[in-house]
């Protein structure tokens, strides 16, 4: 009897607590982005997977925007975000152009997507950005972003699932070319567009064995004053 009580009391006890449920606008979809900044080009990559944990929605979805001749945004993270930043980066663009008779530079859309980040700092896009292109002298720039506006501009970066295992690699063979000083050693040259290419190749390729966020295939703009050239190279699919 005294058993049957205790249940009881025990069933009215946790039907009497108020549940409480969780809850997050935010899912993220993964994906990576590489950006390389040279003397007369900029260079950005992104992989094609679009996923959700163990599920794959789309095996063919890179994470580039083209916004002019000289400048593409790569975004990813929460897909839903990236949707809605972009379009409302292409609308400013667009009124620009119609304001001005002119495409917006590279370095005004880095100024302006920071604004419009910092807008939404209450509830911040769930997105990584980078920004690629040539500036008004024609060098490459490449802008990155944290989650409420405030940018860096760098000589190369990564983003995305993967950043932690891009990043270091990228360190590793482009150090010198950021100009930084803890590294002793003669300079090299500056890196060329055809050695620029090789290397995003070879990071993605590494990232893709470690990371299962990245992979099926890259897509890299190649930002040139001659305009921007798209190249498609496979990762592994499993």
């Amino acid at each position: 009897m005294s058993a049957m009580m205790d249940m009881h009391r025990n069933q009215i006890e946790m039907f009497s607590k108020p549940k409480q449920l969780g809850f997050s606008p935010y899912e993220s979809n993964e994906g990576s982005i590489v950006a390389i900044g040279g003397e007369d080009y900029a260079i950005i990559a992104s992989d094609t997977r679009l996923s959700t944990g163990y599920s794959i929605y789309s095996r063919n979805q890179p994470k580039l925007f083209k916004l002019s001749d000289k400048t593409v945004l790569g975004s990813a993270g929460c897909w839903c975000d990236v949707l809605t930043l972009t379009r409302i980066v292409e609308a400013r663009l667009k009124m620009y152009r119609h304001e001005h008779n002119k495409e917006m530079s590279t370095p005004a859309v880095s100024q302006l997507l920071s604004t419009l980040l910092y807008y939404k700092r209450f509830f911040p896009y769930y997105a990584a950005n980078v920004v690629a292109g040539l500036d008004e002298d024609g060098k490459g720039c490449v802008y990155n972003y944290d989650s409420v506006g405030s940018k860096g501009c760098e000589k190369y970066i990564a983003a995305g699932s993967s950043q932690h295992l891009l990043q270091p690699l990228l360190d590793n063979q482009l150090y010198f070319q950021a100009a930084f000083k803890n590294m002793e050693g003669p300079r090299p040259p500056p890196l060329t567009l055809e050695k620029a290419i090789s290397l995003v190749q070879d990071v993605f390729t590494s990232a893709a064995e470690r990371d299962i966020y990245t992979g099926d295939s890259v897509v890299m703009n190649i930002i040139t004053k001659g305009g921007i050239k798209e190249i498609t190279f496979e990762l592994r699919k499993d």
